[in-house]
């Protein structure tokens, strides 16, 4: 049950009303901007909230019980903060939303109808689309740890303890060739196996991508250097010439954290679990069954 003001009830019961809906928006990085529909600029809780940036959302529906409720923001890149190349990198990802009724003649008189996460964006030429998905979608999501043969910690943190800061786990490249604006040929890898940096994190240091990057997939070894594939294109334009680091990468196989970081003791998955093949079996005559190792 949402708890109305007096004076915004007071406002709502009258015979005319002047409303309008905000949207205050949370990235990750901390970044907080808003928008609204209104014609002019809206300013409450420190935020300024933007008129005629470009957003239109659908009705909002809610629901009892546990289901996820869900509307979409359509919207134009009109605003100078909309940045689409920000979009791109995964920068709105999961970002936080309230969705405010508001009275534009008196800002403080204003109620909040839906709080969420923004979920899948589509992108055209133009504009976009994003899901915004209820407080109830994190139920939807896997909390704990699974047995499964793979490790579920990532590379580098607290629970795997490899340090990727160690010269042997990144390097240092700079850009002499690009294709497709996700293939790069590259100098400073030299020194490195062929594979190693597969699945790990390249982070562009300067040029236009400073600070993004993206998941390695493939690593090739050159007799000058190397050429790392990214899964997707960079968000803006990759330049001769601009450097970069890159990390090791990890397949989460228990023989890769044994050989390939000598940290097998730290493996966060459980690679001896009996399969699908053994737990559909039945004993055999002569089969040993003391409840003792398999391998």
């Amino acid at each position: 049950m949402k708890n109305i003001s007096p004076e915004l009830a007071a406002h709502l019961a009258g015979g005319v009303t002047t409303l309008c809906n905000c949207w205050k928006l949370t990235r990750a990085d901390g970044r907080v901007m808003g928008f609204t529909d209104h014609d002019g600029d809206l300013v409450f809780d420190g935020v300024t909230f933007e008129a005629a940036a470009g957003f239109t959302a659908s009705a909002i529906e809610s629901s009892a019980g546990l289901a996820v409720d869900n509307l979409d923001l359509a919207g134009g890149f009109n605003s100078e903060r909309l940045d689409e190349s920000e979009l791109a990198a995964g920068l709105y990802d999961d970002a936080g939303v309230e969705i405010w009724r508001v009275n534009w003649r008196a800002p403080e008189q204003r109620l909040l109808m839906r709080k969420g996460n923004l979920g899948e964006v589509s992108r055209g030429a133009t504009g976009f689309t994003a899901e915004l998905r209820g407080l109830a979608h994190r139920l939807n999501q896997p909390t704990g740890r699974l047995f499964q043969y793979g490790c579920d910690a990532d590379l580098g943190d607290a629970r795997c303890c490899v340090d990727l800061g160690a010269a042997a786990m990144r390097g240092e490249g700079v850009v002499v060739a690009v294709e497709e604006n996700r293939i790069v040929t590259a100098t400073g890898l030299g020194g490195f196996a062929e594979g190693w940096f597969e699945r790990g994190r390249l982070v562009f240091a300067d040029g236009a991508n400073e600070g993004a990057g993206g998941e390695v997939k493939l690593h090739a070894a050159t007799p000058s250097g190397a050429v790392v594939e990214l899964w997707q294109a960079a968000a803006r334009e990759i330049a001769v010439g601009d450097s970069f680091s890159v990390t090791a990468g990890c397949d989460k196989q228990f023989t890769t954290c044994r050989a390939k970081f000598g940290n097998g003791a730290n493996f966060r998955g459980f690679p001896h679990m009996p399969g699908n093949d053994f737990v559909v079996s039945y004993a055999n005559s002569g089969d040993v069954n003391d409840g003792g190792s398999r391998n």
